[in-house]
């Protein structure tokens, strides 16, 4: 596809007013955007605060500090049992290696800085785009990333976020992916990989798609715009230091349930029934979405739960963090 000759329709005043046309143009036709940070309307300070934050919450769950020239202090192991099943099950299953990188949940619960991320007009106004309709957020997550090759392998972990739609797929995302780079990306530096124009391929990618990514190089400070049928993965750091990225996932509101079923119906209730164990799939009881936290304010768990820690120091011995 000729970029020069594409032709883009439907834009909404949003994207008009906040001149992003050349991204829009850029989503359409690679299906990702590269927002630079003088167009996204965020301050340097803002970025500062959000890696403070994360560095701080890392510190805490983990035992060890991290710094973002040479990553964590202490050597770092995953706990075990996790998740139910022993390391030894999770390291067969290819699952568990050395740690390279984490997941933080739950940010909009955090701090100011990520709720304004969240509804950033730029961000919104792109994933709209995507979308045809407002968004909603499905999550707000931090990748905290170091130098190592575990859980990427030759694939570069390529995928699609709407692989659980069911396809052909269309034009209409129905979920779509704004990341913030609060540090520099670079393929040595361990950036997002993808394919250009693999959202117009209609699936899931094949298991030779790796050929024809390419890495997503951006200043710190830029926003990363994709969409849910874009295939991505990301490179291995192989350079010290730290790649830390706010990743503020919306979904579309086409599918809503009409009850508040998993909070409004007494899990005791599906042993009443001719096959509780369906009744309780079927409910969704026992999905690993939605992140289970214990009220609004209060995160427990700081999302699944499943970080690492100091080697050698128990894994109980560290304090959950509590906002």
């Amino acid at each position: 596809m000729n970029i020069k000759d594409y032709k883009i329709h439907n834009l909404s005043a949003a994207v008009s007013k906040l001149n992003l046309e050349p991204y829009v143009l850029q989503l359409e036709v690679d299906g990702l955007a590269i927002v630079p940070p003088a167009v996204t309307g965020v301050s340097t300070d803002a970025i500062d605060t959000a890696v403070a934050l994360l560095l701080a919450d890392s510190e805490n769950i983990t035992g060890s500090a991290f710094n973002l020239e040479t990553g964590p202090d202490e050597e770092l192991e995953w706990p075990a049992p996790a998740f139910g099943l022993h390391l030894g099950d999770l390291k067969a299953a290819g699952e568990v290696g050395e740690v390279t990188q984490f997941q933080l949940q739950s940010l909009a619960s955090r701090h100011r800085v990520f709720r304004n991320l969240v509804i950033n007009p730029v961000a919104l106004a792109l994933i709209e785009h995507t979308m045809g309709t407002q968004p909603m957020l499905s999550s707000s997550n931090a990748f905290v990333k170091w130098r190592g090759k575990f859980g990427y392998g030759n694939n570069l972990g390529l995928h699609s976020d709407q692989l659980h739609v069911p396809t052909p797929w269309g034009p209409t995302a129905f979920n779509a992916n704004a990341n913030w780079c609060l540090t520099e990306y670079t393929k040595e530096g361990g950036a997002l990989a993808f394919v250009p124009g693999s959202h117009r391929e209609s699936g899931r990618p094949p298991a030779d798609a790796h050929e024809r990514a390419v890495a997503v190089e951006a200043p710190r400070g830029s926003l990363v715009v994709f969409h849910g049928a874009t295939w991505h993965g990301a490179y291995p750091r192989s350079s010290p230091g730290m790649r830390l990225t706010l990743s503020n996932y919306y979904r579309h509101p086409c599918i809503q349930p009409q009850e508040d079923v998993r909070n409004g119906f007494n899990p005791a209730l599906a042993d009443d029934s001719d096959n509780p164990g369906l009744l309780r799939q079927v409910l969704g009881l026992d999905h690993p979405a939605p992140y289970p936290t214990t009220d609004n304010t209060e995160r427990v768990k700081f999302g699944m739960g499943w970080f690492p820690h100091v080697k050698g120091r128990p894994a109980h011995e560290i304090s959950p963090l509590i906002v």
